[in-house]
């Protein structure tokens, strides 16, 4: 059984920064992807980015290129997102998963609990 608990919600104001953590535990298959999702009252979940821990590869959202950045650090078994240039437009819940493929959340199997990101104007 995979676990994911997100860490670093919070409250900035727009043009801020904000990194957010996503620990997993538990096996699971390094194969497949572990992304970034927010979702806001009234809107759909949206896939932000995504990362292969083995590879390194990542995807990005068009509405996220060059605000947020994906991380891993493999030996912590982490994934990390670092949010810049944030705008009120990204408050939303955001949650960590694992075991899907890239940006797509129907094959993602494992959610973490979310955490509240607010940006203010």
């Amino acid at each position: 059984q995979v676990q994911l608990v997100e860490f670093g919600g919070g409250s900035v104001q727009a043009g801020g920064c904000l990194n957010l953590a996503c620990e997993v535990s538990g096996r699971f298959d390094r194969s497949r992807s572990i992304g970034w999702f927010r979702q806001a009252p009234g809107r759909e979940r949206e896939g932000l980015a995504a990362i292969y821990p083995a590879s390194g590869n990542t995807f990005y959202a068009d509405s996220v290129k060059g605000r947020f950045t994906i991380y891993r650090d493999n030996v912590k078994n982490t994934v990390y997102l670092q949010m810049s240039s944030l705008k009120p437009e990204d408050t939303a819940t955001y949650y960590c998963a694992a075991g899907g493929y890239g940006l797509l959340d129907t094959y993602y199997t494992y959610w973490g609990q979310g955490t509240q990101v607010t940006v203010s104007s």
